[in-house]
């Protein structure tokens, strides 16, 4: 078999030689293991959360925690913007916050008579949007337009948001009272929803250990923002073979018509399925997770991998699934052990 391949998509096939980029990748991606070394000093565990960061980072997608308080969260945030020497902010959302608060407002100079603007903690890299779903409409739509447009508007001008640009935000699954669930439109422009768990016991004794000290380790950095912006680049760059990107076609298709792929008992289950966003988060996220494993190509495993964190929040479930108590998760399960891989 030929080193060199045909890559489909774009204005026509081009010629890839996948030996060499997996030679390029696994050069570009030698930082990915110190970086997490570096998280490792304070962060105990939760695997599943710093590598969907990572992985966000490495594509742009915004990313959803949640988990009950103490997990954590924003600690790994803050250690992820740390290594990468990125600027990062945090805001704490609450009921009586106002989008001027969040994207800033004009302010009034009475020496020259003019508005100017005074721009808001959202121009960072980082933002962590604590406990999101706690602020009204009003502020979501404001972060909607950050998140989906990579801009604000204060008063009547337009300001670019400087890259990387990251929304992390997290949310808490047992106080709902008061809060003001995000809309759909919102909860799909999130690549990943990632779920933040207990830790086990003995990371539990590790946390203990290292943590039960007030002196806390220091993280350095791992690299910049322009090698971040480069490592982006090479993750665009991995090769997809066909039958991987109809595999992951398929996956979301199946997710709107289960009954076509054999999966009938989930056709009362789905409400609403996976948008073409759910597509092309997964091809994404399917790089990312390839060059976090250093490869230069994207198997089935590297879809299955991410296919839960992507789909999980994009699937609108049914009563009849609420009565039964069936959760997303176990709807994406289910499809990815049915649908045939390539």
């Amino acid at each position: 078999m030929s080193n060199t391949v045909g890559s489909g998509g774009g204005s026509g096939p081009q010629q890839v030689d996948v030996m060499a980029l997996n030679a390029a990748v696994k050069q570009e991606a030698q930082f990915v293991d110190r970086m997490l070394a570096e998280i490792g000093k304070v962060v105990v565990g939760q695997r599943e959360m710093v590598e969907g960061i990572l992985m966000g980072l490495m594509t742009g997608g915004h990313v959803l925690l949640e988990g009950v308080p103490g997990l954590a969260k924003t600690l790994t945030i803050s250690s992820v913007a740390k290594s990468i020497s990125l600027d990062f902010g945090r805001i704490q959302f609450t009921p009586d916050l106002l989008p001027s608060d969040l994207i800033g407002t004009m302010i009034f100079n009475p020496k020259s008579g003019d508005f100017t603007p005074k721009k808001g903690p959202i121009f960072t890299n980082i933002v962590l949007a604590d406990e999101i779903n706690r602020a009204p409409a009003k502020v979501q739509s404001a972060l909607l337009e950050a998140m989906a447009e990579k801009q604000v508007t204060i008063g009547d001008s337009t300001y670019k948001l400087e890259q990387p640009f990251l929304v992390l935000a997290t949310q808490n699954p047992l106080e709902q009272e008061g809060t003001y669930p995000l809309p759909e439109a919102q909860m799909d422009r999130f690549m990943f929803k990632i779920h933040v768990n207990y830790p086990s016991k003995n990371e539990e004794f590790e946390i203990m250990n290292r943590m039960g000290q007030d002196k806390q380790p220091e993280i350095q950095a791992v690299i910049g923002k322009d090698d971040l912006m480069r490592a982006r680049s090479r993750v665009d760059q991995i090769y997809v073979d066909d039958k991987i990107r109809h595999y992951i076609v398929e996956l979301v298709m199946a997710t709107r018509e289960p009954t076509k792929y054999g999966l009938s008992n989930l056709a009362s289950l789905v409400r609403v399925g996976a948008s073409p966003r759910a597509t092309i988060s997964l091809i994404r996220a399917a790089k990312a997770h390839a060059f976090l494993r250093s490869r230069g190509y994207v198997t089935a495993d590297d879809v299955k991998a991410v296919a839960t964190l992507v789909l999980r929040h994009r699937l609108l479930l049914s009563f009849e699934a609420e009565a039964e108590e069936i959760k997303a998760d176990q709807v994406v399960k289910d499809l990815v052990s049915h649908v045939e891989v390539p």
